[in-house]
């Protein structure tokens, strides 16, 4: 169930209507696109996303899929049911090239080997829908492949072509005599031919010689300059040629109607078959459209919840990817414990654009196509979407604005469930701001107590309230960048937003003195509460990169964790396999050994002592020790190759010696000395000094050693261990160079207030540190120097700022601070 009646047309369904129409074959898909219909089935909702599904993987597949000839003749079926009438000869080719593209299709999805199919859920639609290959044969029988009735589609039909051909040889044999004897007596000009008129073949004459030639005159030309004369000789001929016509269409009559009377029977199964043409139109259609803007099919439930990430407006995309920008993806979260989200945000800013991506997208996830959304997100059913947008104002009906809203609410009270998403605009909008934001209030309470979900858009201070406070429902802000004054159109769930009002009228240019004088009408309590929201949100945005790049960060070790296990077992796994074959080889060798020398005893004892015959035996038991101890040789070497990384490791290890601590008569410790424990390699910094112990901070770990067991080294060393010890992944590094390229060592901080100031500076000095800048310029202006003292006195307590001064006089003097990082 879904409220209005202009519902799609609220959220751009039926833009989607028109795209997907527009990539059917057919007329018979483009109804099926029509009759697309909302559903709550989760039975119905599978089937088709499956279908849907398996027809992308099709095109996206090697095999062709058979879609030539997707031709609607339901038409011409219906009208053969009474008696008598029959199918002319282009609609019969149009059916037989319906139905071989029917019977193709079935083919394509049965196996036929008793395999398990390939697209089960579109082979159950193919199921065993008829096929008719007796028709496509009978009708191949009669037509040739371009439609027209064949000559052997009858003997009698044969032999009257046969007839007619021979008939127009002699009819043009006898004109082409005549037309040489009139060229030669200078009748007709040399270049005439025989031309038609009326079905019949005749000669242009120049009107002073048509009384020349005996025959009729069948037609003049248009300036009477020429007229067509049917020479005597032909006349009997032509009229056989027209009797022969005749004959020959009653002929292809009486076949054509023989062959309409043995498939007029059939036709309701053939219009059974044309349902699977149309459906696997619309199938076609919607994977084609899928796959324009890069749909999956999503994971469903059955029950009401929107779990999504990385959701993007079709319809935004499209254009979007014409003018190649990119588009804001979208994550939001709906469940039991937050249903209804209650969005705020500047004007412009992406709240109605984020309405309508859920309304959309969950429309036409129900409607059984795909959405561009990632996989791991899931969506639930609802059986009732209410959306309340735009102005609906009508003279008709004597309703403003607000009436209409108004009239929209009263539908969403009385009909709203725990099934139900709602989906309002601007909500209050439209009448008295405190009369409009509590009945606003109190419709949010009663939405809330119905238990339904809803996304809501407002600038009321006390909806916002409301949902902080309230169970159930949740705040969420659309970002903006404030110095900027730019919307981000990213979605944060969890804090309210900042309607950004007063930057907006600063960024427009409205007199200052307005400015001031409607913040001071509205109190400094609001603006400053505001400010507070806009620094939440903002600081919120900053640590939510921070940790998305320690997420990429723990990905990367992870990965390389995971890599370094595995190729540590591959080498377990060979060295096993090293030990075992000389295990093996090792034994053979021993065995051999001995076989030989007890050969050498029976051989030497066989000899009685003989002198030559044992000194011949023992040449060859030497010659076999030598050969031997080269086996061995080559062990020791291919040994010593699988340990040399371990040696070079240790050779490394032994290298790095630390450097030589001076003596403790010459040791003088100080707070700030950079130091680290002797045998170790970790550089610290000394933070204080008490007697014979010392704090040093080894990174984030603060530890109490004595100073005996410290070694100095130099800052240059700290500031290189810093470095090598620290973890960069690639994306925080390519975000780096980024932003050297793009930074700017100025920033204007004039006009802002004291906390604005200090903010912008926090986050100017970091990315400055992170750039490696080694100079700034802060412009703060001169005025009473109160924003000067606290920029200053704030720097002071900063680390990493190594000294700060006034600009040169010629440059600014006393109004820009310039700052020398370290």
């Amino acid at each position: 169930m879904i409220y209005p009646e202009n519902f799609e047309y609220k959220i751009g369904f039926d833009q989607i209507r028109q795209l997907v129409s527009a990539k059917c074959l057919s007329t018979l898909g483009k109804e099926r696109v029509e009759a697309i219909r909302f559903s709550d089935s989760r039975h119905v909702i599978s089937g088709q996303l499956e279908q849907t599904d398996e027809f992308m993987r099709i095109l996206q597949g090697d095999r062709e899929f058979p879609a030539d000839h997707f031709i609607d003749v339901r038409h011409s079926l219906k009208r053969i049911r009474p008696e008598g009438l029959f199918l002319d000869e282009q609609e019969l080719f149009d059916l037989k090239r319906s139905l071989q593209t029917i019977h193709d299709i079935v083919r394509f999805f049965r196996t036929g080997d008793g395999t398990e199919a390939a697209f089960p859920a579109l082979t159950a639609l193919a199921g065993d829908m008829p096929v008719f290959p007796d028709i496509i044969r009978q009708i191949d029988a009669i037509l040739d492949k371009y439609g027209k009735v064949r000559d052997q589609a009858s003997p009698e039909l044969m032999q009257i072509r046969r007839e007619m051909n021979a008939t127009a040889g002699s009819i043009s044999r006898s004109l082409q005599h005549i037309l040489r004897s009139a060229q030669a007596e200078g009748l007709v000009d040399k270049d005439v031919a025989p031309t038609m008129r009326d079905g019949r073949l005749v000669i242009p004459v120049a009107p002073a010689f048509k009384r020349r030639i005996r025959g009729i005159v069948h037609d003049e030309s248009a300036s009477g300059k020429t007229v067509f004369i049917e020479p005597e000789a032909v006349v009997e001929a032509n009229n056989r040629i027209r009797e022969l016509e005749s004959r020959e269409r009653r002929e292809i009559i009486r076949i054509l109607t023989a062959l309409t009377d043995r498939i007029r029977p059939l036709v309701p199964d053939i219009l059974q078959s044309y349902a699977l043409l149309a459906e696997i139109d619309l199938i076609r259609a919607k994977a084609l459209f899928a796959l324009q803007i890069r749909a999956i099919k999503p994971e469903t439930v059955d029950q009401p919840l929107i779990d999504w990430t990385a959701a993007v407006h079709p319809l935004l995309y499209l254009s979007h990817r014409k003018q190649n920008k990119p588009v804001e993806p979208l994550d939001i979260t709906l469940d039991e414990k937050r249903r209804i989200l209650v969005i705020s945000g500047p004007n412009a800013g992406g709240k109605s654009i984020c309405l309508k991506t859920v309304g959309l997208l969950q429309y036409m996830m129900q409607c059984g196509l795909p959405v561009p959304i990632h996989e791991r997100s899931r969506m639930g059913l609802f059986s009732r979407i209410f959306i309340d947008i735009g102005d609906e104002q009508s003279l008709e009906n004597d309703l403003s604005t607000y009436s209409s809203h108004l009239t929209h609410m009263k539908y969403f009270v009385r009909n709203s469930h725990a099934y139900t998403l709602l989906l309002i605009d601007e909500f209050g909008s439209g009448t008295e701001p405190l009369i409009g934001g509590a009945i606003a209030e109190a419709l949010l309470e009663g939405f809330n107590r119905n238990g339904s979900f809803g996304i809501i858009t407002t600038h009321y201070p006390n909806l916002k309230q409301y949902a902080d406070r309230t169970e159930g429902v949740v705040n969420g802000a659309m970002l903006c960048d404030r110095h900027r004054m730019q919307p981000l159109f990213k979605l944060s769930i969890g804090l309210p937003g900042s309607s950004f009002a007063i930057e907006i009228a600063r960024k427009i240019g409205l007199p200052e003195d307005i400015i001031a004088d409607a913040s001071a009408k509205v109190g400094s309590d609001y603006i400053e509460m505001d400010g507070f929201l806009q620094d939440i949100v903002r600081d919120k945005r900053y640590w939510e990169s921070k940790r998305q790049s320690i997420r990429q960060q723990e990905k990367r070790l992870e990965e390389l964790t995971a890599r370094y296990e595995q190729d540590l077992d591959a080498l377990n796994g060979q060295r096993r396999e090293i030990m075992k074959t000389a295990r093996q080889q090792a034994e053979q060798i021993l065995a051999d050994a001995n076989a030989r020398i007890e050969n050498t005893i029976r051989e030497i004892r066989e000899a009685q002592a003989e002198k030559e015959r044992t000194r011949s035996v023992r040449q060859t038991l030497d010659d076999f020790k030598t050969s031997l101890q080269a086996d061995g040789e080559d062990d020791e070497r291919a040994a010593h190759r699988m340990h040399r990384p371990g040696e070079r490791r240790t050779r490394k290890k032994k290298s790095a010696k630390p450097l030589s601590p001076p003596s403790q008569e010459q040791t003088a410790w100080a707070v700030g000395d950079a130091a680290r424990l002797k045998g170790q390699q970790a550089v610290g910094t000394v933070l204080e000094l008490n007697g014979k112990q010392a704090i040093v901070a080894l990174g984030m770990i603060k530890s109490t050693v004595k100073t005996e067991q410290l070694e100095k080294v130099s800052r240059d060393v700290l500031r290189k261990e810093s470095r090598q010890h620290t973890f960069i992944s690639r994306q925080t590094a390519d975000d780096i160079y980024e932003k050297k390229l793009t930074f700017k060592q100025d920033i204007d901080v004039r006009g802002m207030r004291g906390d604005e100031a200090l903010q912008a500076v926090t986050y100017f000095i970091d990315d400055a540190i992170q750039t490696d800048a080694g100079r700034v310029r802060i412009l703060h202006g001169t005025g009473n120097g109160i924003l000067r003292r606290l920029i200053r006195d704030y720097l002071h307590a900063l680390p990493g700022v190594r000294h700060f001064q006034d600009e040169h006089v010629q440059f600014g003097g006393a109004g820009i601070t310039v700052v020398e990082l370290e």
